[in-house]
């Protein structure tokens, strides 16, 4: 089973979220286990003082890397170590279903969420084994983009999906955007079903689909690499 802790400045910010959905459905089934921990638990002073002025000027705070490593280390040992430890960071590689799998994959992820304007480069040298973005944009932390991951990554667990072959056909598993979809009613103020989607003819449904992923795909984003072994 998958485990995930969080190290937050914030970790208030994760209740309701770990409750919702298909998240918190996953915890209660014990599919995957989820502990979101306090950085603050770590400091050492009276004031549990995180951050300090960044050496050499510059606006904001950067989090002091005392009470960071010393976190990262009590959750994933010292390395070499079996954890995944990943900051989210605007510096990071941008996080796509592929690292989405690969995380799912790890036996414990430990997500580090940073803050102000960001974490000592220390921590970074010492305990991170990578950086992960979620955007080429800044939060004001890393918690919104660690919820990211950690649905991300859940929604791969087996089981966690009442059907399976939900993931198989969405968007990016196969370098596509995934075409449109349609429920009752059949016509709603003018706009029609598709006769092929209600034709009860699935091999024409597969083509249809597979069809209209592959001209979404080339209108909205052309840098995808479409289907393995063909073009988009």
């Amino acid at each position: 089973m998958l485990r995930i802790d969080v190290i937050a400045v914030f970790p208030g910010l994760f209740e309701a979220f770990l409750r919702e959905s298909i998240v918190g459905i996953a915890i209660r089934d014990g599919r995957v286990a989820v502990a979101v921990h306090d950085l603050r638990d770590w400091a050492t002073d009276r004031r549990r003082t995180l951050d300090d002025a960044p050496y050499g000027g510059g606006p904001g705070m950067v989090l002091k890397p005392e009470a960071l490593v010393a976190a990262i280390e009590a959750l994933a040992g010292p390395r070499p170590r079996r954890a995944r430890v990943v900051l989210m960071s605007a510096q990071g590689r941008r996080l796509d279903q592929e690292r989405l799998a690969g995380l799912g994959r790890e036996e414990q992820l430990v997500l580090v969420c940073g803050r102000y304007e960001g974490v000592d480069q220390r921590v970074i040298d010492l305990a991170i084994d990578e950086e992960i973005s979620i955007g080429d944009y800044v939060l004001c932390g890393g918690e919104v983009p660690a919820m990211a991951v950690i649905e991300g990554v859940v929604r791969l667990v087996p089981g966690a999906l009442g059907n399976p072959e939900s993931v198989r056909a969405e968007s990016h598993q196969d370098g596509l955007l995934e075409g449109p979809q349609y429920t009752r009613p059949a016509e709603f103020r003018g706009l029609r079903v598709p006769e092929v989607l209600r034709s009860g003819d699935h091999e024409a449904v597969a083509r249809w689909r597979a069809e209209r992923a592959r001209e979404i795909t080339r209108r909205r984003r052309p840098d995808l690499p479409g289907p393995r072994g063909e073009e988009s």
